[in-house]
């Protein structure tokens, strides 16, 4: 009974057919060898990187990791996850701020969380993935830099700052990172 409950009206109940459809044929896809290997090299991938942010003396949440993701603790390096969320947006690098245990602030947490599977998409191995930790860590150093010649603590002094300021050394990540990922397809387009 109770998983005919979760099934419909739960799951599948109501107008959305499209969702079913869509299940099915993500289903159908995670049964492929293909899928099956394509999963084996996202978590091949995610261990390079977190082995390299390792060896560059971060701190992963977990010590490390089994899966697609990693949570790193930027607070003993003395920076944040909004901030270097935002310089490595700048540098065209997507990650994510997120909580780390211990944090005080939802707003401006502790660390960064990096997923492996849109790189794996676009045909990264592990050795690309290296290369993602480094340019991760060259805008970690630019927002350690950043927020020491701010002029005041609060995140807002940070972003006036980079506003106020065009840093060569951002403009020059974002160039290799562009450079770098050129070299990789872009899934559903051309770009």
């Amino acid at each position: 009974q109770a998983i005919n409950s979760a099934v419909s009206p739960g799951l599948q109940g109501g107008p959305h057919n499209h969702t079913i459809g869509a299940l099915a044929v993500a289903l159908k896809q995670a049964t492929t060898p293909e899928f099956v290997e394509y999963q084996k090299q996202v978590v091949k991938n995610c261990a390079a990187l977190a082995g390299r942010l390792t060896e560059l003396g971060y701190t992963l949440v977990s010590g490390g990791t089994d899966n697609h993701l990693i949570l790193c603790d930027l607070r003993p390096k003395g920076i944040d996850g909004a901030r270097v969320e935002r310089i490595l947006d700048l540098a065209h690098i997507t990650l994510n701020k997120n909580s780390v245990p211990r944090d005080t602030s939802a707003l401006i947490p502790g660390g960064i969380r990096i997923g492996a599977p849109a790189m794996t998409t676009r045909g990264m191995l592990e050795e690309d993935f290296v290369r993602v930790a480094d340019l991760i860590h060259k805008g970690v150093e630019i927002a350690i830099e950043c927020k020491a010649a701010a002029e005041g603590p609060k995140l807002k002094d940070f972003n006036d700052y980079l506003a106020a300021n065009d840093r060569t050394d951002i403009k020059a990540l974002r160039e290799e990172v562009e450079s770098f990922a050129d070299g990789f397809h872009m899934p559903g387009g051309v770009y």
